[in-house]
């Protein structure tokens, strides 16, 4: 609520991909490829837009340019552009094999005559050491803002690390975190109870805290928060709803036009439903 007073918080209604699917596999390639319907397509969208973003020549050398959060690398960035990955959670600053300084030192010496696996290597130990650096300055900014009390679920963690990682080092340009559970097939409920309540307020959390580990940066930095798909419009026997096709998109940030939604509102009459029953 903050953040849509001061005007940087907007909606998008009504939106999302015009593929048919109502498979969460089907939808979610569709809306990281960013190309609905076509499967063939090799890489993700944001990894496309890294490759056309504008930058510096520092810039665009960087190894953390782009940074995932999270286990495996999502479709998303997946592509010819480099990204780096980091852990969820408590392992993200766990200390690796690499990070002996004998076996790098012996991997240095492995690769110090092959250029292309020397200079992934060295991105690699220069990516880590920005990595710790950030996490270990994140993680005091976390206690403070949650007066000690651990998160509900990861995500805060995360979206702190990542702000605080974008605010110190003004070479990286796009970040991309994960949170699922959002299949609420059943007990869906509404603002206060059931399960859509318990997954928003923690993820409010999140996002608040991914703003202000963003500091000052904030003002020049858009969060977009996107979905698959949406959910119908009716409930079904079981108190929950199924997969739907019409979705949300948040925007927040210095630059949005915010404190409103934006789209065409198409209404919930019958008559306006996508088969009498999605947006």
């Amino acid at each position: 609520m903050p953040f849509w007073k001061e005007g940087t918080l907007a909606f998008v209604h009504a939106a999302g991909s015009p593929d048919p699917t109502r498979s969460h596999f089907d939808g979610q390639d569709n809306i990281e490829s960013g190309t609905p319907g076509n499967k063939a397509t090799p890489d993700g969208w944001l990894n496309r837009l890294e490759g056309v973003m504008p930058a510096t020549e520092e810039i665009r050398s960087a190894p953390t340019r782009v940074v995932s959060i999270g286990s495996l690398l999502p479709r998303i960035l997946k592509g010819r552009n480099g990204v780096t990955t980091i852990a969820s959670g408590a392992t993200a600053a766990r200390p690796t094999v690499l990070d002996r300084p004998s076996v790098r030192k012996a991997f240095e010496a492995v690769y110090v005559d092959d250029t292309r696996m020397g200079s992934m290597f060295a991105n690699y130990v220069a990516a880590r050491a920005d990595v710790v650096a950030a996490i270990d300055q994140a993680d005091p900014e976390m206690i403070a803002a949650n007066n000690g009390a651990a998160s509900s679920y990861a995500f805060a963690t995360n979206a702190t690390r990542l702000g605080a990682f974008v605010r110190r080092d003004p070479r990286v340009q796009l970040g991309f975190l994960a949170v699922s559970g959002w299949d609420t097939h059943a007990s869906q409920g509404g603002a206060s109870g059931g399960q859509l309540a318990g997954l928003l307020s923690p993820f409010a959390n999140g996002i608040s805290a991914l703003a202000r580990s963003l500091g000052p940066v904030y003002a020049e930095t858009t969060i977009a928060v996107i979905s698959e798909f949406g959910r119908t419009v009716a409930q079904n026997g079981n108190a929950g709803t199924d997969h739907g096709h019409g979705n949300i998109v948040w925007l927040m940030g210095g630059p949005v036009a915010g404190g409103k939604v934006h789209g065409e509102w198409p209404g919930l009459d019958d008559a306006a439903l996508h088969e009498g029953l999605y947006l």
